[in-house]
């Protein structure tokens, strides 16, 4: 029945044209080395969508967006490229103008009817499936004259930053029909490792080589333990009552004002704990992390465009019972603690260096390896500058945006965003991917903080 159900309220995509985009000028053939930092990223695939109203007054869609691509390819040339192994087995980047998928779908569906609170349902069929090349890209026409701009990429080709930062310069060129604000670089000595190298034991805590991973463990046929996405907002002064509690509010806790984005991590981390004690096995010990980007702490101010990963996953682990009984300020001040060693320049420099002693066996992070003995663990990866208020290719702002990372590990994942309703000045976004049983326990305990995303916080109920 619950399948028959499910088939009942779905919709169907058609793909009606496939292209390749290549740049629109001629490029030379050449190879583009992976950093180091790129190298410690898995093959995995991650999805962006955005969600307009009907356009109007525009003529083709489309063919505007596929114009603007090919000029985007230019400067962004390494998305037209492909991945190939060299002789080390690592991947590099073949810079050939092999060209982007580009896929013209419709869809059975009109933009009111979206179910945008459980992406599995909806956003998974907006954005390609890729299977060529470092990115693809699908645009769908649903039945009320909507538009939907779906991209999937290879993370190990370009991290947040770098997918937002074309997609911000795609739509400039769309709309403007201009030179792009930021050109990215792709000068990797910008991430050489040191000469000679410097060892640093802290890293060993924190990635491991593939090869070190325990053994895969029995997957369980409980449907709570099945991962799944959901898509929530949360209210500003939620937001801002949740930072008060997490800073303290005694002078003697000797904690300082923390930031939202650890205060709703803190947060999150208690729930999941709390969810795993009622399950009797609170003598374990739940691991969350959190991704940190290293650009500011890196690079020269000239070079805050430099396209590719420049992320370290610092984490911490703490036994379920103190997480469910210790207050939100001592859980987040331990979030603090683990994130102040790896926000350091010193950090990134000592990760390429290590990366560098282990190659070429691929490494992980730590937090992704799990035992008979580790309860839950999940990453929170900031979305904070997802530009879901500047990707405007002509015909408007999206009303709806958000990053689709349902991957196949067994830890969860979480990324904040803002929102459109509000310029992204106090509201967010948040993506979860966690287990269906701790979404439901988070909605039951947290209703207050995370509400289920819906047309009518978006505004979207009337199309026209």
């Amino acid at each position: 029945m619950e399948d028959a159900a499910e088939q009942e309220r779905g919709f169907h995509v058609i793909t009606i044209r496939k292209q390749i985009v290549t740049a629109a000028l001629p490029l030379q053939d050449h190879w583009l080395p992976l950093s180091n930092l790129d190298l410690l990223l898995p093959p995995v695939h991650v999805s962006v969508c955005f969600c307009y109203k009907k356009p109007r007054h525009f003529l083709s869609v489309a063919e505007t967006l596929k114009a603007s691509l090919a000029e985007a390819l230019v400067s962004y040339y390494a998305f037209a490229g492909e991945l190939v192994k060299n002789s080390s087995g690592e991947p590099e980047i073949l810079c050939n103008n092999r060209g982007v998928d580009f896929l013209e779908a419709v869809a059975d569906v009109e933009l009111r009817e979206l179910n945008l609170h459980d992406p599995d349902e909806s956003i998974a069929k907006l954005v390609p499936k890729k299977k060529h090349g470092v990115i693809a890209i699908q645009v769908t026409q649903l039945k009320c004259g909507s538009i939907v701009v779906g991209c999937t990429f290879d993370h190990r080709i370009a991290d947040a930053f770098s997918m937002n930062m074309f997609l911000v310069s795609w739509a400039e060129i769309s709309r403007f029909n201009a030179p792009i604000s930021s050109v990215p670089s792709f000068r990797r000595s910008i991430l050489n490792p040191r000469r000679p190298l410097i060892i640093d034991s802290s890293i060993d805590k924190m990635y491991m080589p593939v090869t070190s991973l325990p053994l895969p463990q029995e997957t369980t046929n409980d449907l709570d333990n099945i991962l799944t996405s959901r898509i929530y907002y949360i209210k500003e002064n939620a937001l801002e009552d949740l930072q008060t509690l997490a800073s303290g509010s005694s002078p003697k806790t000797g904690y300082g004002q923390r930031t939202k984005l650890e205060s709703f991590s803190a947060f999150l981390w208690k729930l999941v704990a709390k969810h795993t004690g009622r399950d009797l096995v609170s003598n374990k010990n739940s691991k969350m992390g959190i991704v940190v980007d290293g650009r500011r702490r890196l690079m020269e101010k000239e070079d805050n465009t430099y396209f590719g990963n420049v992320l370290s996953i610092p984490f911490g682990g703490q036994s379920i019972d103190d997480l469910i009984d210790k207050p939100l300020s001592w859980v987040t001040n331990e979030v603090h603690r683990f994130l102040e060693e790896a926000v350091t320049k010193e950090h990134f420099l000592n990760l390429i260096d290590w990366v560098e002693i282990h190659r070429p066996i691929p490494a992980v992070s730590r937090i992704y390896s799990t035992g008979t003995d580790d309860g839950p663990a999940f990453v929170v990866s900031s979305g904070r500058s997802f530009p879901v208020n500047k990707v405007d290719f002509g015909w408007g702002l999206p009303v709806f945006g958000s990053y689709h990372f349902p991957w196949e590990g067994s830890s969860g994942y979480v990324m904040p965003m803002p929102s459109p309703v509000d310029d992204g000045n106090g509201d967010w976004v948040v993506y979860l991917h966690l287990t269906k049983g701790q979404l439901k326990f988070i909605e039951e305990e947290a209703s207050h903080v995370l509400k289920p995303i819906d047309n009518y916080y978006l505004k979207i109920n009337t199309i026209n």
